[in-house]
C-alpha cells in the first residue's frame, strides 16, 4: 500500500461500526473490507478469524474493537504483542466501558506497578 496513510480496522457491533462508516472509515475492496459488522448469531471463530486477518494486514495501523466482542476472544488478545496495529477496545451503545477488563490498561498497570482497582 502507498505510504500516504494507514487504514483503521472496526470489530463491532451494527450501530457502532454505522457510526464509522458514516464518518468515512470504511474500505472495501474485492477482495476484503477493513470491518466486521458482529450480530448475536456471529461465530466467535469469524470474530477470531477477522481479528487474525486485520491484525496481520500492512495497511491497518489501529484496530477498533467493542469491548464486549474483545472479551469473546480475550484468550487471542492476551497474546497479542504487536505494537502495530494498535488494538484499542471501545465502549458499545449497550454495554459501558470497564478499564478492569481491557487488557491494554492492564498491562499499563503492570508496567507501573499500579493496582487496577481503584
Amino acid at each position: 500500500m502507498d505510504e500516504t496513510g494507514k487504514l483503521i480496522g472496526m470489530i463491532g457491533d451494527e450501530d457502532t461500526i454505522t457510526g464509522f462508516l458514516l464518518a468515512g472509515v470504511g474500505h472495501r475492496t474485492a477482495q476484503s473490507t477493513n470491518f466486521l459488522v458482529v450480530k448475536p448469531d456471529t461465530d466467535i471463530s469469524k470474530i477470531e478469524e477477522t481479528f487474525n486477518a486485520l491484525s496481520s494486514r500492512e495497511d491497518i495501523a489501529i484496530i477498533l474493537i467493542n469491548q464486549e466482542i474483545a472479551n469473546e476472544i480475550r484468550h487471542i488478545l492476551k497474546d497479542y504483542d504487536k505494537i502495530v496495529p494498535t488494538v484499542l477496545e471501545i465502549p458499545s451503545k449497550e454495554v459501558p466501558y470497564d478499564p478492569e477488563q481491557d487488557y491494554i490498561m492492564q498491562r499499563i498497570n503492570l508496567m507501573l506497578g499500579s493496582n487496577a482497582q481503584a
